[in-house]
């Protein structure tokens, strides 16, 4: 497509500024872009850009086709991508982030799955509790429990994060059970190592308004699986995620507390599946949503009762 090849070339000298540094990206000589431009600005019969010795700069009928070229561009590329990948089988490496536990719970166990049913598909799972970056670290889909998904990512909400106030039934046999917010302050709470939520707890109550207790916590982790080891071991009360802690309250190891007051986590209240624009429409992309759709939707599996 002669006209697209030109739209692009026009595209590129606006981003770099000049005829010979987008000459030097798209690897063709000034005199190719400058024709290509000369084409354009024929064709329409309206001068492009204003010309010095040392700038050029977009004429108002410039910006007016740069608006537009650079949508039409766009949508030719996605045009194009969904055709090619219409069909496809996924195959490649499909490299997939997470946080370390729900990781290892949740997404580690889907990955036989997959490649038993893609043959030609290969997945890397990288457990971490720190922030990738999609792009530099080569990340197809990231899972995320966050306040604030990346706004230069496609995002999709896959399940709520709930969290619950807990403990062993020898615990409160032998400490007693707190009835109110203020009574934690009485207890040893075991609390994540993160900002300030490793001694003040925030909890809304039933009319919505949120309260700050200063609880007596003495040992923090920055692992969520040594505070249920800690937990289970009767050595306090703690804030959990149902996904870690679901099963334990399902086999009576666990009670819940304080029922009518919603924990608030730093970490937000939903899980997200975040990926780049680019790997909207690759078949490998596809296949683990579907995945992780059928595995936590509609209802996560850690919150299923019975």
């Amino acid at each position: 497509m002669t006209w697209l090849n030109s739209w692009h070339t026009f595209i590129k000298v606006v981003e770099t500024g000049s005829m010979a540094a987008a000459a030097r990206h798209l690897d063709c000589t000034r005199a190719q872009v400058s024709k290509q431009i000369a084409d354009l600005e024929r064709s329409f019969g309206v001068r492009l850009f204003e010309r010095s010795t040392r700038h050029l700069r977009l004429t108002p009928s410039g910006e007016v086709f740069h608006q537009h070229a650079q949508r039409a561009v766009e949508a030719v590329s996605s045009t194009e991508l969904a055709v090619r990948n219409l069909g496809e089988s996924p195959h490649g490496i499909l490299r997939i982030s997470a946080s370390i536990t729900l990781g290892r719970l949740y997404i580690a166990p889907l990955l036989p799955k997959i490649v038993a049913r893609h043959p030609a598909l290969t997945c890397e799972l990288v457990l971490t509790d720190t922030v990738v970056d999609l792009i530099n670290d080569r990340i197809d889909l990231a899972l995320r429990l966050t306040r604030s998904p990346p706004q230069d990512a496609v995002v999709r909400k896959l399940a709520p994060m709930k969290r619950v106030i807990c403990a062993t039934p020898a615990y409160l046999a032998a400490h007693g059970r707190p009835q109110k917010p203020a009574d934690l302050a009485d207890h040893p709470c075991l609390s994540y190592l993160l900002g300030d939520e490793s001694r003040i707890w925030r909890l809304l109550d039933p009319t919505g308004e949120e309260v700050s207790i200063a609880v007596d916590s003495r040992i923090h982790f920055n692992n969520a699986e040594c505070i249920l080891d800690a937990t289970l071991a009767g050595h306090g009360i703690a804030m959990l995620p149902t996904y870690l802690c679901g099963p334990a309250l399902q086999r009576g190891e666990l009670v819940t507390l304080l029922e009518d007051y919603d924990p608030v986590s730093s970490f937000g209240r939903y899980l997200y599946a975040c990926y780049t624009p680019s790997r909207v429409r690759l078949p490998k992309v596809r296949v683990l949503l579907d995945e992780l759709e059928a595995c936590f939707m509609p209802v996560p599996p850690w919150d299923v009762v019975g």
